[in-house]
């Protein structure tokens, strides 16, 4: 049962879909490790890390899009989530990917991003999206260059402190 009403995206590997229930504890024991969650705004208590999770749910209904998801077609275990995220403070719209432990170095945070991507301009109207990247962020710098994205500024995240922000080639520049 999903919690949102956010749509199914299929790739050769993975579904995306909106959060359900069961993707919590997943989510959660992610956002409390420390040395993984770090870039992304790690936890050190369980009711925090739960708090965010269910403010993807609500980001959903206020925007109309949030994080997916990615949902390991083969095994049905969650993998990670990837989607369009921009709480209050954000600079714009960003495109967003965490991958949980066992499923990095597979392709999986490509896969999903590029197709949330997709979404996101052939869906909703987006003419062009971000990733915002915590300095040192060696992984999450050479995905976004290989989606296209380039650095373009670094800026203060009221949340997280110094963050660098990639643009990504608009529909545009993908269809050339």
């Amino acid at each position: 049962m999903s919690l949102t009403n956010a749509p199914r995206l299929d790739t050769d590997r993975l579904i995306l879909r909106g959060p359900s229930p069961h993707d919590a504890e997943p989510m959660i024991a992610f956002l409390m490790d420390q040395d993984r969650a770090g870039g992304f705004g790690a936890y050190d208590n369980r009711g925090d890390a739960w708090r965010w999770w269910a403010l993807n749910i609500g980001h959903w209904h206020v925007h109309g899009y949030g994080y997916f998801t990615i949902e390991d077609r083969a095994t049905g275990a969650p993998a990670g989530i990837s989607g369009i995220w921009n709480p209050e403070g954000w600079p714009e719209p960003e495109l967003g990917w965490v991958v949980f432990e066992g499923f990095e170095g597979k392709g999986i945070a490509y896969e999903a991003s590029h197709r949330a991507r997709q979404w996101a301009y052939e869906d909703l109207g987006f003419t062009t999206l971000t990733s915002n990247i915590v300095p040192g962020n060696a992984r999450s710098i050479a995905l976004a260059e290989r989606l296209g994205a380039r650095y373009e500024r670094t800026y203060v995240n009221p949340h997280m402190g110094e963050d660098l922000l990639y643009r990504h080639p608009g529909p545009k520049e993908l269809a050339a």
